[in-house]
């Protein structure tokens, strides 16, 4: 199996944002996950900080996961893909001299793009009830400018996310990311609530921001029924659906604990619901580790 360089998965991401096909990369929170994501056939994957809260600390999106947890973990995820990976990076996890720090453990951890949000610390995961409390202006923009200053790979794509829509309006949304991008950022990321104008407040954004536009697929509605092949046309870049790994985890489990309870055991479920052996070892490559395995084993033979 050829191996990409996180360069080269940044170069990819790059590449895919300037095609008229808009980039879907659905979420996971792991490394079988990610697997199973490259296998389906999609470019990229999204590492969602609300799914890692969860398969690490089994706790909700509230703040509770630090730098050094997302970092390691990220870096784990993105050496066993060949596909770009966008990881969620919370606030930037302190100040503008934490965004430093922040810019060069993901970089060093092999992912192609980070967003970081303009929430006040502690956050929240902003599809939870209530509006968001965020910085204000010009510390907002401070940070973003400070996180494209630390860059050390020019190809590192940063995604610069406002969460102020709910408390202060679309336009100011319009004014953070405009400067947002005339600080440094590639793409920018307006988090979004369900609501029936959703369509034309993304359409909205991008005619006024007109850089590569981020959309969180998860804010449902109108948002959640679009194709794949209508996306870009709706002023969406790069589409993200950071609850289906989680989400279909979380159904799945339910079931087959419910089924087990209940019937004392597995047969009649695991045929329809479950991968056999085979399957679960290919999806994890099992058959390229055999081979490398066999090839140098009997290299002296």
């Amino acid at each position: 199996m050829t191996v990409s360089t996180p360069n080269q998965k940044r170069q990819q991401l790059r590449h895919l944002l300037s095609l008229p096909q808009a980039v879907c990369a659905p979420g996971i929170y792991d490394g079988y996950g990610a697997r199973l994501v490259e296998n389906a056939g999609f470019p990229a994957c999204y590492m969602t900080g609300n799914g890692v809260s969860a398969t690490l600390l089994g706790r909700p999106d509230v703040g509770l996961v630090d730098l050094t947890m997302i970092a390691d973990h990220a870096r784990r995820v993105a050496s066993c893909i060949n596909i770009p990976m966008v990881c969620d990076a919370d606030t930037g996890y302190g100040n503008v001299v934490n965004i430093r720090r922040t810019v060069a453990e993901f970089e060093a951890a092999g992912v192609a793009a980070i967003h970081i949000e303009d929430q006040i610390s502690p956050k929240r995961c902003a599809q939870m009830a209530g509006d968001r409390t965020v910085l204000d202006f010009n510390q907002a923009v401070g940070k973003i400018a400070a996180a494209a200053e630390a860059r050390t790979d020019a190809d590192f794509v940063l995604i610069a996310r406002t969460d102020c829509v709910g408390a202060m309006g679309i336009d100011e949304a319009v004014r953070r990311t405009r400067a947002f991008a005339a600080e440094g950022a590639d793409v920018v990321f307006v988090e979004l609530k369900p609501n029936p104008e959703i369509l034309n407040q993304i359409r909205y954004l991008k005619d006024h921001v007109q850089v590569p536009m981020v959309v969180n697929m998860d804010a449902g509605g109108a948002v959640r029924g679009l194709h794949a092949s209508a996306l870009k046309d709706a002023g969406i870049d790069l589409a993200i659906y950071p609850a289906l790994a989680r989400g279909v985890f979380g159904h799945a489990m339910t079931q087959a604990l419910s089924h087990l309870s209940a019937n004392g055991n597995v047969a009649g479920f695991a045929d329809q619901n479950m991968f056999t052996s085979a399957q679960y070892n290919a999806a994890l490559g099992l058959d390229e580790i055999e081979a490398w395995e066999k090839r140098f084993d009997q290299h002296y033979d």
